[in-house]
């Protein structure tokens, strides 16, 4: 299973903690690392990193980590990191090579069982699904920065940060098929550049499916608060 990681953004949320978000050290090793050993624990073998902002230094980080792990890390570069983060997806379309993929974010950092769980769903053909976190009473994550899904019957019929109708968030966590870059490229068309966007024309046809992560832990580390978060559940062996 390939897995390919999008860490091509600034995240300049981030930067009080150190100057490239992939490299913040957490619990001990880059968040960049922690993401990559949960999705070989949960059965990834071939990984592909999206660099973009600092790439340079990222990429030598990545080949001294490959070297010191035995993990087998590729490149691909995408001088667009500026603009959403769809464009990184499209990037690594002929790195995929046509196979099914797991794709998440460099800075979400979750219980493997999540993804073991969606690799062990084989995957729909011509589909797209997403790990959902119906937790949204209590969500661990901030629901006003969350992205919003709706979810029936195991099918996600809207996605979006502004939503006021949803019952899941969505975690960044994706099983792709070769049927998310053209959906890319249909929402890149309309002027949306987006991994949700994809998705959104991916539901509209039948073909964004919603994984339901049950009670596992994920964060997205993208503020000070976040990081604290992760932080504790790193130290307490929660992912």
């Amino acid at each position: 299973m390939d897995c390919l990681i999008v860490a091509a953004g600034q995240g300049s949320r981030l930067q009080s903690k150190g100057p490239l978000k992939p490299l913040v050290t957490i619990g001990g090793a880059p968040l960049i690392e922690h993401v990559i050993r949960s999705a070989s624990a949960a059965g990834a073998t071939r990984f592909t990193v999206v660099s973009g902002y600092e790439g340079e230094r990222l990429r030598a980080a990545l080949d001294a980590f490959a070297a010191r792990s035995g993990l087998t890390i590729g490149h691909v570069i995408n001088d667009s990191w500026r603009g959403a983060n769809g464009l990184s997806v499209l990037k690594a379309r002929e790195a995929m090579g046509g196979r099914p993929f797991l794709l998440t974010m460099c800075d979400h950092l979750a219980d493997p069982a999540i993804m073991r769980g969606l690799i062990a769903a084989p995957p729909v053909a011509d589909s797209v699904t997403l790990g959902v976190d119906y937790n949204v009473d209590a969500p661990l994550n901030d629901p006003e920065d969350a992205t919003r899904v709706l979810c029936e019957d195991g099918r996600i019929m809207a996605i979006s940060k502004l939503m006021a109708r949803y019952n899941a968030f969505d975690t960044g966590i994706f099983l792709c098929t070769a049927a998310f870059f053209p959906a890319l490229e249909a929402s890149a068309a309309a002027g949306d550049d987006s991994i949700s966007g994809a998705m959104r024309v991916l539901a509209g046809q039948g073909r964004a499916l919603a994984h339901d992560i049950g009670d596992r832990p994920w964060i997205d580390v993208d503020d000070e608060i976040a990081y604290g978060k992760a932080e504790a559940l790193l130290a307490a062996g929660r992912l």
